[in-house]
């Protein structure tokens, strides 16, 4: 009788140091690590895997969101446009700010922010999530909620880690790779009277969360920093931003001006 040669032994190695468990759910839409890898921090408190962001696959929610969102703009607006899904939604944002000011844009933005939400909801989240541990808590959830739900909006996102005033370090980010509200709108103006500050305000004064949200506009990535206080508007170099190359009123207005003063955005 030939004898069998057993199979080589198996060997289970334990990491000599112990460190919270992390998911990856088979959906790259669900990939957002709760405990980060030990890495050092760049100057934005962002790590390299951290700046990363997963590949996104549209879902049948996205639909959902978009239409939700762009319903509520009309309304708002009192008009909408013949062109459907996405171009559709950016024709609808850039009527909503043409025919407003830079402040009235702003107020109706909030006022479409708020109308995605119950109350009640953002009532309870104000007094009861806000406040916990010193509003970090209300931060990282915040963050959390923003990449998994926003991405039909901006464009494929991580969290991240991110600075903050007391010197700590707090998971409250969210790194956008390349926003696609800016990309398709091309215009600053409809960035930051449509977007930048009525977000900023939307969660600090409903939600009880401070934002601060730093478009870069020329590689149309943005960091959002859950947690951070926004300098004032005076300070914010993100208000002082020339018109986009790619803006086609700008062409316009560089063709007919000829001078500098033109490539300030009249609407930023």
């Amino acid at each position: 009788m030939k004898s069998v040669a057993s199979p080589p032994p198996c060997h289970l190695t334990f990491a000599s140091s112990l460190s919270p468990p992390r998911f990856y759910p088979q959906n790259p839409r669900f990939r957002v690590l709760c405990s980060p890898p030990h890495q050092s921090q760049s100057k934005m408190g962002i790590t390299e895997s951290d700046s990363r962001p997963t590949n996104y696959r549209p879902g049948i929610l996205d639909d959902l969101f978009l239409n939700l969102f762009r319903n509520r703009m009309v309304h708002e607006v009192g008009w909408d446009s013949e062109k459907p899904g996405y171009d559709g939604l950016i024709e609808v944002a850039n009527h909503l700010m043409m025919r407003r000011s830079n402040p009235e844009t702003k107020e109706a933005a909030v006022r479409i922010l708020r109308a995605l939400f119950p109350p009640f909801l953002l009532e309870l989240y104000r007094m009861l999530i806000a406040p916990l541990q010193g509003g970090k808590v209300a931060a990282m959830m915040v963050a959390r909620v923003t990449a998994l739900s926003c991405q039909w909006l901006m464009g494929p996102c991580a969290v991240n880690n991110v600075d903050l005033l007391d010197g700590s370090s707090l998971r409250s980010g969210v790194f956008v790779e390349r926003c696609k509200y800016l990309e398709e709108s091309k215009c600053v103006g409809i960035c930051i009277n449509t977007c930048k500050l009525p977000t900023q305000t939307f969660f600090k004064d409903y939600m009880g969360v401070p934002l601060l949200m730093e478009p870069n506009f020329s590689d149309y990535s943005c960091q959002f920093k859950f947690g951070v206080l926004p300098p004032r508007p005076e300070d914010d170099v993100a208000l002082k931003e020339p018109c986009l190359e790619i803006c086609p009123n700008a062409r316009r207005r560089r063709e007919f001006a000829g001078s500098v003063d033109a490539m300030q955005c009249p609407k930023a």
